[in-house]
């Protein structure tokens, strides 16, 4: 249950895999992310809801061959270069996308997590069901007209989370996303903490996950960085505007990611590696 983050990646994340890697604005897992690509995981299907620099990274090194997402961008940057150099230009591959709404993603995550073959909501309305996976259906109760998207259910699901028990039951607190639809509707659930503690104090508002619906979890301080933690630490927004140069030069992209991830084991040695650079500079 608790196991080191390469052996959670190398057993239960396998290429041609639908992966769907959750979080918003804090608790990203980027560590896990940072994993699959030292391991060179292909052809993958990347889900998230808010693609963001963990998947910039991803599908700049080759390991994506799709993309389904309802938003995709550096978080008060700008564009995403390795994400539209591969759709414009298929650089390193190219890159196949699925385009749904923030409403379309959530209920077809619900759809999975329960078990559903498709969500229901009020949407979708104009041209966009021509450019995604979109059908309408009758209800039987009112006749009203209701757009119907496929239930995601991916092959794994990975979320970071700030803490865990000895047992593997794992609570996460502060702004939620879809975390928890991603772990009950994925084949297979990896976690990656914060911090391993003896007992769980129970927090206003947070999740708890039990053992029994994740198949592994990481220890990996400092994994959701650059995005934060909270009550663990901030934002890296120096991050988020560097990574704006540093991306958009397909050289500037490969160094960047030889140096501070290929060439470093965990997410210690990442975080060694950056302060360094910093140190350097």
């Amino acid at each position: 249950m608790i196991v080191p983050l390469h052996d959670a990646i190398s057993d239960l994340v396998r290429d041609g895999d639908t992966v769907a890697l959750e979080g918003f604005t804090h608790l990203i897992p980027h560590a896990a992310g940072h994993e699959i690509a030292r391991q060179g995981k292909h052809d993958l299907t990347l889900v998230r809801m808010t693609p963001d620099v963990v998947y910039d990274q991803l599908i700049g090194v080759g390991c994506a061959q799709k993309l389904v997402f309802s938003w995709g961008g550096n978080p008060g940057v700008g564009s995403l270069h390795r994400l539209r150099d591969a759709v414009e230009h298929g650089w390193p591959l190219q890159l196949a996308i699925e385009e749904h709404s923030h409403a379309g993603m959530a209920a077809a995550y619900a759809a999975g997590a329960s078990n559903l073959p498709f969500g229901l909501l009020r949407g979708y309305s104009g041209d966009l069901p021509t450019h995604t996976r979109v059908e309408t259906v009758t209800c039987p109760f009112t006749g009203e007209e209701l757009s119907a998207v496929p239930s995601l259910r991916p092959d794994v699901g990975i979320i970071h989370a700030q803490q865990a028990d000895r047992q593997g039951n794992v609570q996460l607190w502060g702004i939620l996303g879809v975390q928890k639809e991603t772990v009950l509707a994925a084949s297979r659930a990896i976690v990656t903490v914060e911090e391993i503690v003896d007992e769980l104090v129970p927090r206003p508002g947070a999740i708890v996950l039990p053992r029994w619906v994740l198949d592994a979890v990481s220890l990996a301080p400092g994994g959701a960085h650059p995005s934060y933690a909270h009550d663990y630490y901030e934002r890296d927004n120096d991050f988020y505007v560097a990574w704006d140069e540093i991306s958009r030069d397909r050289d500037r992209f490969r160094a960047w990611m030889k140096r501070h991830v290929f060439d470093t084991a965990d997410v210690t040695e990442y975080h060694a590696s950056l302060a360094s650079e910093v140190t350097a500079a």
